[in-house]
């Protein structure tokens, strides 16, 4: 029995909430369970438009779709939601350049199937362990994945913010996939970079096993990564998979 919980909180410093999260426990189309954050960019409220739409898109052709094997479900409602943003963004110069990381996942049984474009996140915290499922797609993560950088100059880097994929940034997008089977005891975490940049892995694993249930430990992440600064937007999903 899936056990869920979402927030996303405006931060500290911004005016507007680009983030966007959706989570469903019931079946989305052939999909059993849906959870989605999309952390958007672009000038006005072209950020936050790109990242509700794009959830909205990805949610439409998950309902839509006639296929069962959930990567194929996913590309195309990434794909699709990629297409509908560029479309907007031609037609409309206030949308020019804006774009959305996006990270999705899906529950089947003891597997999860995850999805993702950009440097939001999914991690898996099990016991005194947390490990980072997706990669992020940033210069940053490139330069340390090409031995440029060492992963603890990473966090500071000047150039961190840039992403070297998005939803809307080019003609086509690529997401990465991962399939993992999941663990009694296992706790799933999605976020955007407002967390992660405002908190190290080990505050985050410390601080989810330090609280008493999925929603405590939701609303005491934000409120850590608000206290280190909040400067950006802060999502969470937070899924037990089997409580």
């Amino acid at each position: 029995m899936l056990k869920t919980f979402s927030i996303t909180d405006i931060g500290k410093k911004r005016k507007v909430n680009q983030d966007y999260v959706y989570t469903s426990e019931m079946p989305v189309g052939n999909l059993p369970n849906v959870f989605i954050v999309a952390d958007g960019m672009g000038g006005h409220n072209a950020g936050d438009y790109a990242s509700k739409v794009t959830v909205e898109t990805m949610v439409n052709r998950i309902q839509e779709s006639f296929e069962k094997n959930p990567v194929l479900i996913f590309t195309k409602a990434i794909e699709d939601a990629n297409e509908v943003i560029r479309k907007k963004a031609g037609e409309d110069a206030a949308y020019v350049g804006m774009g959305t990381t996006v990270v999705a996942a899906t529950c089947m049984g003891k597997y999860l199937q995850v999805a993702n474009v950009g440097d939001s996140r999914l991690y898996v915290i099990h016991n005194k362990e947390i490990k980072q499922i997706t990669r992020d797609h940033s210069l940053v993560e490139e330069m340390v994945r090409m031995g440029g950088l060492l992963r603890d100059e990473a966090r500071n880097h000047p150039d961190k913010n840039i992403i070297t994929r998005a939803i809307g940034a080019t003609a086509s997008v690529e997401p990465d996939f991962f399939t993992l089977e999941l663990a009694e005891g296992d706790m799933i975490l999605m976020c955007s970079d407002g967390l992660t940049n405002m908190l190290e892995d080990e505050e985050i694993r410390m601080i989810l096993s330090g609280a008493r249930d999925i929603v405590e430990k939701a609303h005491k992440l934000v409120q850590a990564a608000n206290d280190n600064g909040g400067k950006d937007n802060i999502s969470v999903i937070l899924i037990e998979p089997f409580a």
